[in-house]
């Protein structure tokens, strides 16, 4: 199903899976837009536009409602109403054991994976209403769903916060006609990787997913017909365990 005349917002567009969901949009022929805190790599993915569709860049920071509003405005003017939002920004510190969590980090944690998650779908949710269409779809986490050492206890508390967030709106605006996609990806080969306590090997990130495998999971959901709604979406490397 060709995107064209739609238009898309990626958050944390610059690199790993917001770049490849941004990169699959622009090729499927939407308008796309992506934010995110440094320039240089969004006008990066942005130069990479495969087309037919176009690529803007401007910087965003999701945890700050005055940059989303700035942003989202800017889209509006320049592009259009927002067909469709990709929530991918998110962050993880190296630190994350209860023990070792600082105060500071459990704060930035929730601030940007949850409460900016938020800040976007309440800005594009009155446009949506008043149009009786949008999807909108938030690169949560298995994390969101299992609950374990591996990504920390503030990683998983604002996971498992998108997670709730997106089902409550789904049921919510489903009458409305918009549709809003839970995805859990378990580990991807993405830059939050280096935010590991330990380091992770060459052939341990060949192994597991890339993100254009959840960049193919997100196209499914947003180029299904209106009538076809993916509420959840588990997608794992074929070597890890889900249980």
């Amino acid at each position: 199903m060709s995107l064209a005349n739609q238009v898309a917002v990626v958050t944390g567009g610059g690199t790993g899976i917001g770049a490849a969901c941004a990169l699959a949009l622009a090729e499927a022929g939407a308008q796309v837009a992506v934010g995110g805190r440094r320039l240089g790599p969004l006008e990066e993915v942005a130069a990479r536009c495969p087309g037919p569709g176009t690529i803007h860049a401007r910087t965003l920071d999701v945890a700050c409602r005055e940059s989303v509003e700035a942003f989202f405005s800017w889209v509006e003017r320049e592009l259009g109403q927002v067909d469709i939002l990709v929530n991918a920004a998110g962050v993880n510190v190296p630190r994350r054991s209860m023990q070792e969590l600082a105060p500071q980090d459990w704060d930035r944690l929730l601030q940007i994976n949850a409460t900016g998650a938020y800040n976007c779908m309440h800005r594009v949710l009155p446009g949506m209403r008043s149009r009786a269409r949008g999807t909108i779809v938030n690169i949560s986490s298995i994390a969101g769903k299992r609950a374990g050492p591996l990504g920390g206890v503030a990683y998983n508390a604002s996971k498992f916060a998108m997670t709730a967030l997106g089902l409550s709106v789904a049921a919510e605006e489903a009458e409305a006609g918009i549709r809003v996609t839970n995805i859990y990806p378990g580990e991807v080969d993405t830059p939050i990787l280096e935010q590991r306590p330990r380091p992770v090997s060459q052939e341990h990130r060949r192994r597991i997913l890339q993100p254009e495998d959840v960049a193919a999971a997100v196209m499914l959901a947003v180029t299904l017909p209106p009538r076809a709604h993916v509420a959840e979406l588990v997608i794992k490397p074929t070597s890890q365990v889900y249980v």
